[in-house]
């Protein structure tokens, strides 16, 4: 298939980008009238952005926050999508290169299949960390009847890291740590949170936290100063930034300014659960051709010359399919 024509495909099942471009502390203070909180900056919401629905894959459903017309790209995040996928549809053979995908499932399983003989199935709970490095074609199908749910993130690699060998982190729910506090909960999938770490190597440094607040709970978690941020809200309504904002609801994408912390605020009747999703911003050009992501448009050619002709990180796809 010449370049071209592979390009018009990838069209029309990936929207293209071109885009140049201390550890936690946490305090769960039950007097809302106290806004000191210990952060020097409090990270304020910038952005709010509703993730609507739209169809991707075969038939699967998401909703897209991060990778759309209005907020395409927040360095070191390439896209966030809540998914759901009920079968015969989901996510059949593609491709993958330059970047890390990121799957936490909400209720369900998905299973996956790779052309390197990897094989397996994450739950309700567990989390899949793969590093595409320089090339995995992979499927992404639904473990079970009804809706398989989730959320999946795609984080950047630095130039150094692109072509790196593909590798794949897995934790299951029960060895994703845990802390709570006066009415707030996480649960620590990559970096720290109430003094408990994650292990997960995060080969770009990122911060993912899912967070459970109960009604009139309250936290306060530190963040980075040089980090970009965002919080996606899975269920409830929530105060961000400072206690006189205006509540957010579920589906929100809240892009977060600078500062050393984000505070929340649970004032509702009903549980609020959200994550909080952070990184080091790589500071370089960003060229994206739907599942491929390089820095330079020769980068992205070359890639696709790859993909066709099965070689530089491809070889093994000349005669796979899953099954």
């Amino acid at each position: 298939m010449r370049a071209s024509i592979y390009r018009n495909f990838l069209k029309i099942l990936y929207p293209a980008t071109t885009t140049k471009t201390s550890n936690s502390r946490i305090r769960n203070i039950m007097s809302e009238s106290d806004q000191s909180i210990g952060f020097d900056t409090p990270r304020l919401v910038t952005k709010k952005i509703l993730a609507k629905l739209q169809h991707e894959g075969d038939g699967a459903v998401v909703r897209r926050g991060i990778g759309r017309s209005e907020q395409k790209f927040l360095d070191p995040f390439l896209m966030l999508d809540d998914f759901s996928v009920s079968p015969p549809a989901g996510f059949p053979d593609h491709p993958h290169r330059g970047f890390e995908t990121v799957t936490y499932m909400m209720q369900g399983g998905i299973t996956h299949q790779d052309f390197a003989g990897h094989k397996g199935t994450i739950h309700t709970g567990d989390v899949q960390w793969m590093t595409a490095g320089r090339g995995i074609i992979h499927s992404e199908m639904p473990a079970g009847e009804g809706a398989q749910t989730g959320l999946q993130l795609w984080i950047n690699l630095s130039s150094k890291d692109k072509m790196i060998e593909p590798k794949y982190q897995e934790l299951l729910s029960d060895d994703i740590k845990r802390a709570e506090k006066d009415g707030a909960e996480v649960r620590i999938i990559a970096g720290e949170s109430m003094g408990v770490q994650s292990p997960v190597y995060t080969r770009t440094p990122t911060m993912y936290l899912d967070f459970t607040l109960k009604p009139r709970a309250q936290v306060h978690q530190n963040i980075p100063e040089s980090w970009n941020g965002f919080v996606y809200i899975i269920e409830g309504e929530g105060v961000f930034g400072k206690t006189n904002s205006s509540p957010s609801t579920a589906h929100h994408v809240l892009v977060l300014g600078p500062g050393d912390g984000l505070s929340a605020w649970n004032r509702s009747s009903k549980p609020l659960r959200f994550v909080l999703i952070a990184g080091q911003p790589i500071n370089e050009p960003v060229v994206q051709y739907g599942p491929f992501v390089m820095n330079t448009e020769a980068e992205i050619d070359q890639t696709i010359e790859d993909y066709n002709y099965s070689k530089n990180g491809f070889e093994m796809a000349r005669f796979w399919r899953s099954q």
